[in-house]
């Protein structure tokens, strides 16, 4: 199965039911997403597929096929001006949701520059973070949509 990630076309030998998440991971060593739930629910699989995101736990890897898929690996060289504000804001404890909460914002923030906190919320609302870094995920993501602006707006 022929598969395009990071701006690779890569192929892979697997079954097409095979979760995209194992895929990337297992197959691509692509690990920067991680498996927290396996149901969709907590948003630490979250990768794009044609710019939007999608829970890779319960995505088969058929349904990525002839599309385009981003992982947090292919936002960019250096750090992407959301990484960038994950950073400036000390947003990490533990880290394991953040590829997860970095890709639904970068998402987010292709779809609405300037959004409100309202937007952000429910844009992140399907996203835990265990260590409750809330508040200051939410600063981040306004400093990155400062950033992204600035730049002219980001694309991956």
């Amino acid at each position: 199965m022929k598969l395009h990630v990071n701006g690779i076309e890569v192929e892979v030998q697997v079954d097409g039911s095979t979760p995209l998440l194992w895929v990337l991971r297992d197959h691509l060593n692509l690990t920067g997403t991680k498996f927290g739930c396996g149901m969709a629910q907590c948003g630490a699989c979250t990768v794009h597929v044609d710019h939007q995101p999608i829970r890779s736990c319960v995505t088969p890897v058929s349904a990525a096929q002839g599309r385009e898929v981003t992982t947090i690996e292919g936002l960019g060289e250096g750090l992407h001006p959301v990484q960038q504000a994950w950073v400036d804001h000390s947003v990490p404890q533990c880290g394991f949701c953040q590829s997860g909460q970095v890709m639904s914002t970068v998402a987010l923030l292709l779809s609405i520059p300037s959004p409100t906190v309202d937007e952000v919320d429910a844009a992140l609302s399907g996203n835990l973070c265990r260590c409750c870094t809330y508040p200051r995920i939410r600063r981040a993501v306004r400093a990155a949509a400062i950033r992204m602006q600035e730049e002219g707006g980001e694309t991956e």
